[in-house]
């Protein structure tokens, strides 16, 4: 009866033995995880604080227009919010000059509200502000920025521009989709005649481009 009964105790203590090593070992993990999460949020907040200190001080090394005070990672976008952004603009514009700078998120963004200032970027220095602003969306969509329309300017943009004019765009290239264009133009009025006396929608824009891709 002894070693009968002895067995099972000490397999309940054994049981017990791990049941206290498992919540000791949780209990440990779970503190382990509250003590690493304000160490890793703390981590997370100096690389960040480094961060804006480093792009500030880049920054600053720029001969850059006035600007407005600015907050870390929104910029200036605060101060757009308030009022329509036309509206907020002009306001700026009128503290800061005609050509200021405003830091819109993580993109800088020269804002020009003169005349004369107009002239000077886009007819004296057109060349510096001919190309658009690289975004990673452009360039997954147009294969790296190679198409015309986000290409920068140089001698590439120009080749895409000679051969759209001289192949896509000149007049006898364009007379000869004449007959694509009045086909489509048919059946877009035949649509519309035979529902001559009922009441449908008709989006604009949807027709629009319906048609253009018909012709393309």
């Amino acid at each position: 009866m002894v070693v009968a009964t002895f067995q099972p105790i000490c397999s309940h203590n054994k049981s017990s033995f791990f049941s206290l090593s498992h919540f000791l070992s949780f209990k440990t993990v779970m503190e382990l995880d509250l003590l690493s999460f304000p160490v890793f949020s703390t981590l997370v907040v100096s690389v960040l604080f480094i961060l804006t200190l480093w792009k500030i001080s880049k920054c600053s090394s720029l001969n850059l227009p006035p600007q407005p005070w600015k907050l870390p990672f929104i910029g200036n976008l605060h101060q757009l919010v308030s009022s329509p952004p036309h509206i907020a603009m002009r306001d700026l514009a009128v503290k800061y000059g005609p050509l200021m700078h405003l830091q819109l998120g993580e993109v800088p963004t020269v804002v020009v509200s003169s005349p004369d200032m107009a002239k000077e970027v886009m007819k004296t220095h057109d060349l510096i502000f001919a190309s658009r602003p690289p975004i990673i969306a452009t360039r997954i969509i147009s294969y790296d920025s190679k198409n015309m329309s986000f290409a920068p300017y140089g001698d590439y943009w120009r080749q895409l521009r000679k051969i759209f004019a001289l192949e896509l765009l000149s007049a006898k290239r364009v007379a000869s989709f004449n007959p694509i264009r009045e086909e489509e133009m048919g059946n877009l009025i035949k649509f519309i005649s035979s529902r001559a006396g009922k009441t449908f929608s008709l989006p604009f824009e949807q027709t629009q481009q319906d048609y253009r891709q018909s012709v393309i």
